[in-house]
């Protein structure tokens, strides 16, 4: 079975805030690409990628002398071609996002093909539920409470909120904010805290980090993230070995290489790859795999789409290290794309991960239609 054609679907219109300058927020952009996959035998995979049209649309022309014709049925060893034929392209760029989506897009057609979820052609399948934890932007108690309070009514048991004034004012409103956000709650939910270090101009450093993890651990944070900008190593390996709670990051880094030194100087406690942008299925597992060997839990990054939502369950079902899955709360773009709504336990959050085919979930016609102005996915035979 080979690669007949790629489609390229834009995501417009629901953009999740998450503390964008307001030119990414623009109708006319766009932040989030579905990618379609079609077979030369009508099977199809549908993939995301956490990039612009504009720039998916350059990198697959670059990748389609390569990707036409090639095989449908071997996601890892296609991928990594890919990967190998662009080194001088774009090596990490927008190059490896689009790979990320077409990898997801054939793993979801060798899943189809073989008749199983993804998760148990990458090894097996440890859990058949995890907790999703509701991913928030910050803001002021004000404003942030009431999405707390809304969350908790749609069973979430776990939250992270970041970015907005975190770190941005002054330590005061930092406390402020975590304090209101654990008394909303309560002792019982899970609280994760992200400063967004990823930020543009960052202004912090590891003193002030150390200094906010030792205030957090007042509040019982689960983890702290993104506290340094994403290229500081030495500092991530200092925070980590001094914070009182756990550091989360790696959320912008992309390819499986670029992972390999923050795993084994144990720059991290909770690693984060995003596979929307990483390089995909085939780069995330592997990650999540030498994570595991180093005993650093495996937290992937996910404020994407239904799509990159339900690569991100399949890959936490084949983890042996993985506790949670990040779920934008609310978002158009996971809850709109879905035929099928995710139910959350009403006793203790968790969710079910799906164990059909490929990606194993069902797209809604209408969200499709909705977000990407009038397309309609290709029909497929499995």
């Amino acid at each position: 079975m080979k690669i007949e054609s790629i489609r390229i679907l834009p995501l417009r219109g629901a953009t999740p805030d998450g503390g964008w300058d307001d030119v990414h927020l623009n109708p006319e952009t766009n932040l989030h690409t579905l990618v379609e996959v079609i077979t030369d035998e009508g099977i199809t995979g549908l993939g995301s990628v956490f990039t612009s049209a504009h720039l998916v649309e350059g990198a697959v022309a670059v990748l389609k002398p390569f990707l036409i014709g090639a095989s449908a049925l071997d996601p890892a060893a296609t991928s990594e071609m890919l990967h190998q034929q662009t080194f001088w392209q774009g090596r990490g760029g927008a190059i490896t996002h689009a790979i990320s989506g077409i990898d997801i897009a054939l793993w979801d057609i060798f899943g189809k093909v073989c008749g199983q979820p993804i998760s148990r052609l990458l090894g097996g399948r440890y859990r058949e539920r995890i907790k999703p934890y509701g991913s928030l932007l910050m803001g002021e108690p004000d404003v942030l409470l009431p999405r707390l309070e809304d969350g908790m009514r749609r069973g979430f048991r776990a939250f992270k909120i970041g970015w907005g004034p975190f770190g941005r004012v002054d330590r005061k409103t930092d406390e402020r904010i975590v304090k209101a956000a654990r008394d909303c709650i309560g002792s019982d939910i899970e609280l994760m805290v992200d400063a967004g270090g990823s930020d543009a101009l960052w202004p912090h450093g590891y003193k002030w980090a150390v200094e906010t993890a030792k205030m957090l651990a007042d509040y019982d944070v689960t983890w702290f993230e993104e506290a340094l900008r994403p290229d500081d190593l030495e500092g991530y390996i200092q925070l980590t070995k001094n914070s009182p709670v756990p550091i989360a990051a790696c959320e912008v880094l992309t390819r499986r290489q670029s992972f390999l030194e923050w795993i084994e100087r144990r720059a991290v406690d909770f690693i984060q790859p995003d596979v929307t942008k990483v390089g995909g299925l085939s780069e995330e597992h592997r990650i999540a795999q030498y994570a595991d060997d180093h005993a650093i839990r495996f937290v992937p990054h996910g404020w994407n789409t239904a799509v990159g939502l339900a690569a991100d369950l399949q890959l936490l079902a084949a983890a042996a290290n993985a506790k949670w899955v990040e779920y934008i709360t609310p978002a158009p773009y996971i809850e709109e794309l879905l035929l099928d709504p995710i139910q959350l336990d009403e006793t203790d959050g968790m969710i079910a991960i799906p164990d059909g085919p490929g990606l194993g979930m069902r797209w809604n016609p209408d969200g499709i239609e909705k977000f990407t102005g009038g397309m309609a996915l290709t029909e497929s035979t499995k």
